[in-house]
């Protein structure tokens, strides 16, 4: 421990073990990054909070955490564990310390005046970017450095879909053959993603060889289920999560092979998102009406006992399923560039919404509320739910923000606020193999943490009442992200003038 601990003193340290939480020593981790290093090797110290450290343990009052280099060495009883002289104090009586969020869906706005502080100044320090660039890539290695201020991200490849991809041709890779997947997934990993995303439209034979490539070469694959794979075949042949909601019905269906047969004529042109979220409506929408919780218990144990983990992203479908409740002047899209915000209103008027009939209509608004009621369902037969909110990509999802709407929508469906913050914080660092480092309050852990003014397990709604965020070990107080909020909305009105 003496290594991570340095001046706070090895005696100090064995003082206050009898009170640290967790195993009271340091625990194997990757190293701190050098944005962290160079942060110096002052202590920062938050005295008289209560710590909520997402294990699982009950809230812990009057307690003193301690990080040092960017990472937490000390949380214990504020009388038993010692500041050291020089420390930084943050003297926050009747604060709530929680672990840094995840948002583990996001597709940034391409501004980085804009998506990286947005997260940060929202509590979320670290993202799953769902389509791989550069930019992307280079933001990463920025923030790395301390050059950018910006969470910690998690990268895939480009999106792999079936030829015709319903995407964007020129943002998609298209494959047709087994050949062409195997190869998208070799370039995945030569373009440094860390995992390959698998899209909608992908055939069930292509998917398997995408599945067999990825464990060549020793790259996860995530993503969509696509429309002609059944759930429990993406989780036994490795897919680690599924996003959205998408076709994750059909395998709970007692009209399953009927439903099979539809998915198996269903012909979309390229490009034609639309046509495909109409046709699969209908689908969804039987498969909901003829749901088995016989069957459902089958294939929710094969999740369960698979770990794959189901990233519901519930935000999006309040936009789908119920456009007409969208905020129209949210106050938080001054956050966003008008250009951004236009984009999102045409498509609600002319994708989403476009030749919906009043019948129609009246059973999106009723999917939504058998979409919380699977969600509920899922998490009590013990599969992993994963917060994520695909914000930047969806109308209306705001980024960093949205993680927020996501917490409460999945109170909504059932889990309680403690297992929603979960969803938010250990999950995701589990889901990627980072448990190690990132995901609770505990000792050898990185500390990246969020102060709140009121408790969240008392109202998960308090997740938004953001006091200071601590992100690679520096601290963006209550001042500085005020500031920030402020250069976010003078950049968004500047992009869009630009």
């Amino acid at each position: 421990m003496s290594d991570l601990t340095g001046g706070i003193g090895r005696r100090d340290v064995l003082r206050a073990g009898a009170v640290i939480v967790a195993t009271g020593t340091a625990v194997a981790a990757a190293r701190p990054d050098r944005a962290a290093a160079a942060a110096g090797e002052r202590v920062l110290a938050l005295t008289g909070v209560t710590v909520i450290d997402a294990t699982g343990r009950p809230p812990m009052r009057d307690m003193t955490v301690l990080v040092r280099a960017g990472r937490i060495v000390v949380v214990g009883r504020r009388s038993l564990v010692p500041v050291p002289a020089g420390a930084q104090i943050l003297d926050l009586p009747g604060k709530f310390v929680i672990p840094g969020l995840w948002d583990a869906h996001v597709h940034s706005i391409p501004a980085e005046r804009i998506s990286p502080p947005l997260y940060l100044v929202n509590g979320v320090t670290s993202v799953r970017e769902m389509s791989g660039s550069a930019l992307l890539h280079e933001w990463r290695d920025r923030a790395e450095r301390g050059e950018l201020l910006g969470p910690r991200s998690v990268i895939a490849s480009r999106i792999v879909d079936g030829a015709p991809t319903i995407g964007d041709p020129a943002a998609f890779v298209e494959v047709a053959t087994e050949e062409q997947a195997r190869d998208a997934v070799r370039q995945a990993k030569r373009d440094g993603a860390d995992f390959v995303k698998v899209y909608s439209r992908l055939p069930g034979g292509l998917h398997r060889v995408i599945a067999e490539e990825a464990r060549r070469q020793r790259i996860p694959f995530a993503g969509h289920c696509p429309d002609a794979v059944p759930l429990s075949t993406a989780s036994a042949v490795g897919q680690y999560s599924v996003e959205h909601l998408y076709s994750t019905w059909y395998d709970t269906s007692v009209r399953e092979a009927e439903l099979r047969t539809r998915i198996a004529g269903l012909t979309v042109g390229q490009s034609d998102y639309g046509t495909w979220m109409h046709e699969i409506h209908r689908l969804e929408w039987d498969a909901a009406g003829s749901y088995s919780p016989r069957k459902a218990a089958a294939v929710f144990a094969t999740l369960a006992r698979n770990r794959t983990r189901i990233v519901p992203t519930l935000v999006v479908y309040r936009v789908l399923d119920r456009p007409d409740e969208v905020v129209p002047d949210d106050e938080r899209l001054k956050y966003v560039p008008a250009s951004v915000v236009e984009g999102w209103r045409w498509a609600l008027e002319n994708i989403v919404k476009a030749g919906w009939t009043p019948e129609e209509t009246a059973q999106r608004h009723a999917l939504l509320d058998r979409r919380l009621a699977f969600v509920g369902e899922l998490a009590r037969a013990g599969v992993p739910v994963v917060a994520g909110t695909d914000g930047g990509d969806m109308p209306f999802v705001i980024p960093g923000f949205s993680l927020h709407d996501e917490l409460a929508s999945l109170v909504r469906a059932g889990l309680s606020p403690l297992r929603a913050l979960q969803t938010a914080t250990i999950e995701p660092a589990r889901m990627l193999g980072l448990a190690d480092t990132l995901g609770t309050v505990t000792p050898g852990k990185l500390a990246d943490l969020v102060v709140l003014d009121a408790d969240p397990l008392a109202d998960i709604r308090n997740t938004t009442r953001i006091h200071t965020v601590i992100t690679r070990g520096r601290v963006i107080s209550p001042e500085r992200r005020t500031r920030m909020l402020a250069d976010i909305a003078a950049a968004a009105a500047e992009h869009s003038a630009s």
